[in-house]
């Protein structure tokens, strides 16, 4: 594996039967940089991130974490990452210190690295007057940073996070996010897989889009947003009836036929062509009512209905579920 990536797959494929749940996907990710795995429930981002993790082999193609196999190397490879799951994986009945000594200690660090490593983790994570109560007493967003430190206790190269802000208040994902970010800043490599368009959009350096098991696209955000064009106009009419007059007038001046959408017309804003100004003087010609007019740019969210017809939050069918 070139030294310039921490995570390599080839030709990953996953069957469960009769179910592919990877189709021969190919991922990397450069070293300090997050890779965002973008898709719906049940596109195999699990099942990516379990076997690049050694938790489950592929049925073929191959793959390496920090140049160790997973399969080969899947011993020595977990001594260089760290995962967090979908569910915080801590023991309720011991403390969030003892946890993440218990975890030091596995990961045979030693009682006082250990006890040192769950202290500063408790501080960063702004656990610290937390750290001395029992899991249970916990909530949700306790529990999630709990787990994220736990996955760094014995400061690993390289962190796959699946989903850690499902279920997250916003307040606790807002502050999992600036987590994440410091410790990329600081030299981690993370695989972050999501079906949060605004959490890839914010974290990732890049994307790779997944759908029923296959990498249907990838790149930077803005490179995903620009395969569908840029910027639009999107006229909210006065007078809904009046929709087909402003498809009428503003396709005068579109290289596309104008989309209307409940008392909504969008059209691409062609700057060589026209300007916002002339547009409104168009449409104040045609009589045509505007109540309001945005300028906006493609989200990830209409990349991701364009790629695959469907929003980011509708389930596919695969085998993702077998092994969750």
């Amino acid at each position: 594996m070139p030294e310039d990536f921490a995570v390599e797959a080839k030709g990953l494929t996953k069957t469960y039967k009769d179910v592919e749940a990877l189709r021969g996907i190919d991922l990397r990710v450069e070293r300090g940089t997050v890779l965002g795995l973008l898709g719906p429930n049940g596109a195999g981002k699990t099942t990516a991130v379990r076997i690049l993790t050694t938790l489950l082999p592929p049925t073929a193609g191959k793959a390496s974490v920090m140049g160790l196999d997973v399969v080969d190397d899947a011993a020595a490879l977990r001594a260089q990452i760290g995962l967090a799951g979908q569910n915080a994986a801590v023991d309720e009945n011991l403390t969030g210190f003892e946890n993440l000594e218990m975890v030091g200690r596995l990961y045979h660090l030693g009682k006082e690295r250990s006890g040192d490593r769950a202290r500063a983790l408790l501080e960063r994570f702004e656990l610290d007057e937390a750290g001395d109560r029992l899991v249970k007493t916990y909530s949700g967003g306790m529990r999630r940073r709990l787990d994220l430190a736990a996955a760094l206790v014995a400061e690993p190269p390289v962190i796959f996070l699946d989903e850690p802000t499902t279920g997250l208040d916003p307040r606790s994902r807002l502050g999992l996010w600036e987590t994440i970010e410091a410790m990329v800043s600081e030299g981690t490599t993370v695989l972050l897989t999501t079906q949060y368009l605004d959490e890839a959009d914010r974290l990732a350096d890049r994307i790779a889009v997944l759908d029923r098991g296959v990498v249907i696209a990838e790149g930077t955000s803005d490179e995903l947003k620009d395969r569908i064009g840029g910027e639009r106009i999107e006229v909210t009419l006065g007078d809904p009836s009046q929709a087909g007059q402003a498809v009428s007038t503003l396709g005068e001046v579109s290289s596309e036929e104008p989309k209307r959408d409940d008392g909504k017309v969008s059209v691409p804003l062609d700057r060589e062509r026209t300007s916002i100004a002339d547009l409104v003087r168009r449409l104040d010609s045609a009589g045509v009512e505007v109540e309001d007019l945005a300028v906006r740019r493609p989200t990830l969210d209409d990349v991701f209905i364009s790629l695959t017809g469907h929003a980011a939050e509708e389930a596919s069918t695969d085998g993702e579920g077998v092994e969750q």
